[in-house]
């Protein structure tokens, strides 16, 4: 029996995890973890390396040790190897000798990485030129579905399927209320969840102010109250995350546009609101302040989610429209003026007047005054760090994590490259696998997808066999009279195996994780029209739009199986 120690597990469940890990290496017979204990004892056949053990363990997320009593002799000193294998990693956990990470930024990225770093051992510096938390809390996803919520309580108090027999009201909106209750949710989960926990975690120093690259092993910080201060570190994660892209339209620089963060701290709803975007940000907000009161028109380069299955963008353009929202497809504004309190945007199309400009064109990552080739740090033509499946970029010891990288710019992305990140700085191999990986778009109805669209499966030269299921075959729409949408299973051709999924409906983002997780688990669309679903649920419609691979599901009673 060998028994190691296991750091880092913090429930159950990680345990679990831990076992399941170490039950994948050759050799290994048999592994009990204890959570309590934090301990793995192992059955394994003769000459079964230890380093593999750990190394299993730290892909896993946790860390593995050789205890110092271990008992018993050891089979031809593996033990011993192993003892010297892990010196270096036990050198991380002592005291002033531990290895040091340094940070840049404070958001989902960075503050996963400087926890598991600093769980595994190591002492963090991290740097933030800005407010503590990054993007999401501050100013992107959290205060953009606090509105998106309320427009959509608003929408619902002036039109909803059952008018006939719950009359409907026009709310009176008072944008400089929710705009309070708004900033009071984000100032709570960005002290609970970022400073609270900076503050409580002794082994993170905190530094204010703007980094840059000195060489491969140090940062000059430029100190938000004045001076300089150099910081060398062992390893090092740039999690800078992205700014909003200005396009070069004659005139804009000029005129008191905004982008979305502009949008979401303003106080008014202005009456005419002019969108210049086509894709996820711009749409969001558009019928977001659409629904508050503004009389909206989006100005869409081609046409909306042109790079998504065309059903997408027809589906959501339909509903705009019918709300109210005016969609110009194929409209590009090439001059923009400011005077006497208006917009005027000249497009291919005509002049368009507006009292606010919304520009949401993509985002930027923050990298240009890092001074990443004074350090060997690649980047790609949009300013993006090149990193590859372990958060590495081209300089040794230097990782990157979140919007500043080459990876899709989620923050749930973000998190998990940081966590991944940390590991691998601490002699880990932990990958990011992202072929499984969940998009929600939130606007009414939602958009949803994951895996490989048609066009996507055939670009990999993989034959598909695709099903669409509109909204109206499925009873959960049917009951909320709320039949915008569909549901699309892309498979291979043959085996079935499911590939990807595109959602258009009121629930979609709900929706979604069922079917990554189908995905994940290699299911083919006849596994999945073979599960049990709770009926009224718009979940499912997966297993509905799984069922007419082989059946007509208009023939089928209401919850047949």
């Amino acid at each position: 029996m060998t028994e190691l120690a296991i750091s880092g597990m913090t429930c159950e469940s990680c345990a679990a995890h831990v076992r399941q890990a170490l039950e994948k290496v050759p050799g290994v017979r048999s592994a009990q973890v204890s959570y309590p204990n934090g301990t793995a004892r192992l059955t394994l056949a003769t000459d079964t390396p230890v380093a593999e053990l750990v190394s299993a363990v730290a892909a896993a997320g946790y860390r593995a040790r050789v205890p110092e009593a271990a008992s018993g002799p050891s089979r031809d000193g593996f033990l011993d190897r192993a003892r010297s294998w892990l010196g270096s990693g036990q050198k991380e956990r002592s005291g002033g000798d531990a290895s040091h990470v340094a940070v840049i930024g404070s958001g989902g990225a960075a503050m996963a990485a400087a926890l598991k770093a600093v769980e595994r051992g190591a002492r963090v510096t991290l740097i933030e030129r800005g407010t503590i938390g990054g993007t999401c809390v501050n100013v992107g996803c959290v205060p953009s579905k606090i509105l998106i919520r309320a427009a959509h309580v608003a929408h619902l108090r002036r039109r909803s399927p059952f008018d006939a027999g719950v009359s409907a009201a026009e709310p009176i909106i008072l944008r400089d209320r929710l705009l309070a209750q708004q900033q009071a949710r984000v100032d709570e989960l960005r002290h609970g969840k970022y400073e609270s926990i900076l503050q409580g975690t002794p082994a993170i120093t905190v530094v204010h102010g703007t980094a840059r690259f000195t060489d491969a092993h140090s940062l000059t910080v430029t100190l938000r109250d004045g001076g300089e201060r150099v910081v060398p570190f062992d390893r090092c994660l740039v999690a800078t995350g992205a700014s909003a892209a200005v396009p070069a339209i004659p005139g804009l620089a000029d005129t008191p546009f905004w982008t979305s963060t502009e949008a979401l701290a303003s106080s008014e709803t202005s009456p005419r609101l002019v969108v210049i975007g086509s894709s996820v940000v711009a749409v969001e907000l558009a019928q977001a302040f659409a629904r508050l009161g503004s009389q909206v028109t989006i100005l869409a380069r081609n046409k909306l989610f042109f790079r998504e299955d065309p059903a997408i963008g027809e589906v959501l353009t339909a509903a705009f429209r019918e709300e109210g929202i005016e969609v110009l497809e194929q409209t590009q504004a090439s001059r923009v003026a400011h005077a006497g309190g208006e917009f005027v945007v000249m497009t291919n199309h005509g002049v368009l007047r507006a009292d606010r400009l919304l520009v949401a064109t993509g985002r930027t990552p923050n990298t240009g005054a890092l001074n990443l080739e004074g350090a060997g740090v690649k980047v790609d033509g949009r300013g993006a760090i090149v990193v590859d499946g372990h958060m590495r970029t081209s300089a040794p010891n230097i990782y990157a994590a979140g919007d500043c990288t080459d990876q899709p710019q989620f923050v749930y992305v973000a998190a998990a490259a940081g966590t991944r990140a940390a590991i691998n700085m601490a002699g880990g191999n932990a990958a990011l696998d992202l072929r499984a990986m969940p998009a929600v778009v939130f606007t009414d109805p939602q958009i949803a997808t994951v895996g490989l669209s048609e066009a996507e499966a055939h670009q990999g030269r993989i034959e598909t066999d695709s099903r669409t299921l509109t909204l109206d075959n499925v009873p959960r729409a049917l009951v909320n009279f709320d039949t915008r949408g569909f549901i699309k299973l892309v498979a291979e051709a043959g085996t079935g195996r499911l590939l990807g999924v595109q959602a258009v409906a009121a629930e979609a983002g709900e929706v979604i994780q069922t079917a990554a997780i189908a995905i994940r688990a290699g299911m083919s669309v006849h596994d999945l029209a073979n599960q049990l679903f709770p009926y009224l649920t718009m979940v499912e419609a997966l297993k509905l739009a799984a069922q007419t691979f082989t059946k007509d599901v208009k023939q089928l009673s209401c919850c047949a199986g």
